[in-house]
């Protein structure tokens, strides 16, 4: 029943993009799409906006984007404002992956198709299809970065500290899974030392992934568990807790030149800078352009009464449902990439990173 009535939606909703007219940035002639950004506290989520925004308008429709600067209720609010305007599909990056069952409930009550955006949302059979890239992945690069880094200094065993990313956000599991693949084996063997002891997902989240809230609990690692050792590797799930945790280990006195080996992710210009400046050792770099453009795909395809492109069936079960999912590769960067990675992929200008 529900796969005939998602076809039955998709075909109606061919015939209702073709009549449906707007203003705005784009022409509005195939229709309005409602998307849903956590927050522009991350240059990374500004940079998605922006490219969805683009690559829709270019397309022909109406784009009503929103953030939310990480507070639920407000997410909530502005995708209930948005299934009551009608939008003809909803992209959702949702702050809790678990908060936004009841209004996703409504908007599959009226038919509006749902793209869950780079987080997985938990929890309703309201999700048609998510696009994002391969979260497991890209923990187990971050570790990988981070051992590499370790090793090139010298023989272990090495003194590690652990940070995970906000436990409402369904990538953080993903990434602690994919660098626990890495890590635990080289814990258990005494290469790396946890001094701290804290080594549970629940111990090292950072809730709504704050550099501020990174930065505190670095300090109080340092405080209470390195007075006389130094600390040399951090795993970082995120560029912006990166630049919390390089903060933190400025302010107890470390230099560039015994900074320990910290990881990050999303290629945030000030953590690429970073990086160029022998601080932080590595990224992850997420073509946001990319996941725009599949994204868009998908909306092309559902307005059209096709099955949208998808190469993942299997992974991402959401409580309720395995959503049909379009998975994109992930890049590590070092210094030694920064160039060919960012640069000559038009990603950033030389100016922009320098």
């Amino acid at each position: 029943m529900r796969k005939l009535l998602t076809t039955i939606t998709a075909a109606a909703l061919a015939l209702g993009l073709a009549a449906c007219g707007g203003d705005g940035g784009g022409d509005g002639d195939k229709g309005t799409i409602g998307v849903a950004m956590p927050t522009k506290s991350s240059e990374r989520w500004i940079a998605d906006g922006n490219n969805i925004k683009k690559e829709l308008e270019a397309e022909g429709y109406k784009v009503d984007l929103q953030y939310a600067e990480d507070d639920i209720p407000t997410q909530v609010s502005q995708v209930e404002n948005m299934v009551t305007k009608g939008v003809d599909v909803l992209v959702v990056a949702a702050i809790d992956g678990t908060a936004l069952g009841e209004v996703l409930d409504t908007a599959d009550s009226q038919e509006i198709p749902v793209i869950s955006y780079d987080r997985l949302i938990l929890g309703t059979e309201a999700v048609d299809y998510y696009s994002t890239f391969d979260n497991y992945e890209v923990g187990k690069q971050q570790a990988t970065s981070l051992v590499e880094g370790l090793k090139a200094k010298g023989k272990g065993p090495y003194n590690v500290e652990l940070f995970a990313g906000s436990p409402d956000d369904n990538n953080a599991d993903y990434f602690w899974d994919g660098a626990m693949t890495v890590l635990e084996p080289l814990i258990k063997s005494g290469e790396i030392v946890i001094p701290s002891g804290q080594t549970d997902f629940k111990q090292v989240a950072i809730l709504r992934w704050d550099p501020a809230t990174a930065q505190k609990r670095m300090e109080d690692l340092l405080t209470k568990t390195y007075a006389s050792k130094k600390v040399q590797g951090v795993l970082s799930p995120y560029d912006g807790l990166s630049l919390g945790i390089i903060a933190a280990l400025k302010g107890n006195g470390y230099t560039a030149a015994d900074l320990p080996i910290i990881t990050g992710q999303d290629a945030e210009v000030q953590s690429v800078k970073s990086i160029a400046a022998g601080e932080q050792y590595s990224t992850i770099f997420k073509d946001t352009r990319k996941l725009a453009q599949v994204t868009l795909d998908m909306i092309i395809a559902v307005g059209e009464g096709k099955e949208p492109e998808v190469n993942d069936t299997e992974t991402y079960d959401n409580g309720k449902k395995v959503v049909p999912s379009n998975v994109l590769e992930i890049v590590p960067v070092k210094k030694d990439n920064i160039q060919k990675v960012l640069v000559d992929s038009k990603y950033y200008t030389a100016d922009e990173i320098k």
